[in-house]
């Protein structure tokens, strides 16, 4: 069934739009929770939230695209699973991993100030990837949100992991000058 099939039968209230989901994008939205929670079970939940998710926020939402809206879903309920669970025990992990390398040039904070202010730094970081080569973006994307592993990555990119771990060291120093002439503190 074609997305837009799919996006009907949530509009109609049709439970048969969970399961037409879960077919085209379990696979999909799975890969994004495992990898950055590294537990099976966990992302299995996840994507069953995200499901739920979608069948709270469509309508009134209307996605352009499913197959983004069901991974922004999936990954928002990793993200707050990651918090939960590291709350209960401090650990490191796939996304403990992420937020370090990302640390010097992404502030984070709690306040509703601070996410006042995060909600401007995802503006700038999205104009920021728009001026990056088609590739860059991808390989930033595919590392920093989806939270796919260097090695992996390396191997698609066809080049040692040390060499991929440099240009993505390239790209937050990149990142990290965007944003401070842009006046983000960082």
């Amino acid at each position: 069934m074609d997305d837009a099939g799919i996006v009907r039968l949530f509009q109609s209230r049709d439970e048969r739009a969970i399961s037409e989901a879960g077919r085209k994008y379990g696979g999909y939205c799975g890969g994004i929770a495992l990898n950055l929670l590294g537990v099976r079970e966990d992302a299995e939940e996840c994507v069953n939230d995200a499901m739920y998710a979608a069948w709270r926020r469509i309508p009134p939402e209307e996605p352009r695209s499913l197959k983004a809206f069901l991974g922004r879903m999936t990954r928002n309920a990793a993200v707050d699973r990651y918090r939960a669970r590291t709350a209960q025990k401090r650990g490191g992990g796939g996304m403990e991993v992420l937020l370090s390398e990302l640390d010097e040039c992404v502030p984070c904070g709690g306040s509703l100030d601070e996410l006042v202010e995060r909600r401007a730094l995802s503006g700038l970081i999205s104009g920021w990837l728009d001026t990056l080569p088609a590739g860059e973006r991808a390989l930033f994307v595919r590392r920093y949100w989806y939270g796919e592993g260097v090695a992996e990555l390396a191997r698609e990119c066809g080049c040692a992991p040390q060499r991929l771990s440099q240009r993505l060291l390239r790209l937050r120093r990149k990142l990290k000058t965007y944003l401070e002439a842009e006046g983000a503190e960082v």
